[in-house]
């Protein structure tokens, strides 16, 4: 009986550590894969201040491509000459709609952006986003295109 009772004793033992390496195991790759939500964020808004500062250039760089593409670089300039994009101060994200958002292997599509500088009207734009890769091995997020202003009620 007693070697019974050692014997629990011990498979015990040995599945805590198992289930502490497994819990930690399972919750990096969850942050991993909520990571990927806060780049495209970050990815957008360093986008969306350029543009309100007036920096076509950087508009343009931030853009997968654009320097290539004739219409992505039009866009881009008008968008930046634009004096209802063009803010001075702290550009604030007021709702981002991501159609790529928590996509697991990587998608392509588009994501509604509504913005403001406080103490001026809301704008909404539409970003092209792709997402590449898998939360396991990485995912990275690039932009490729940044709309004009839309209607506020209006979908991408």
């Amino acid at each position: 009986m007693r070697a019974g009772i050692c014997c629990i004793v011990l498979k015990r033992l040995l599945l805590i550590p198992l289930a502490v390496v497994l819990f930690v195991a399972i919750s990096l790759l969850l942050a991993r894969f909520l990571e990927v939500e806060n780049t495209e964020r970050d990815a957008d808004l360093a986008l969306i201040q350029a543009q309100a500062r007036g920096d076509a250039a950087s508009v343009i760089a931030q853009l997968s491509g654009c320097s290539r593409q004739p219409a992505c670089v039009a866009t881009a300039r008008a968008n930046a000459s634009n004096p209802r994009l063009r803010r001075a101060g702290a550009v604030k994200i007021l709702s981002l709609k991501s159609s790529t958002s928590y996509s697991p292997t990587g998608a392509t599509g588009k994501t509604r952006l509504a913005w403001t500088v406080i103490g001026k009207l809301p704008v909404v734009q539409c970003i092209d986003v792709r997402r590449s890769g898998n939360f396991l091995k990485g995912e990275s997020v690039a932009l490729l295109s940044l709309s004009p202003p839309i209607p506020n009620e209006a979908d991408c």
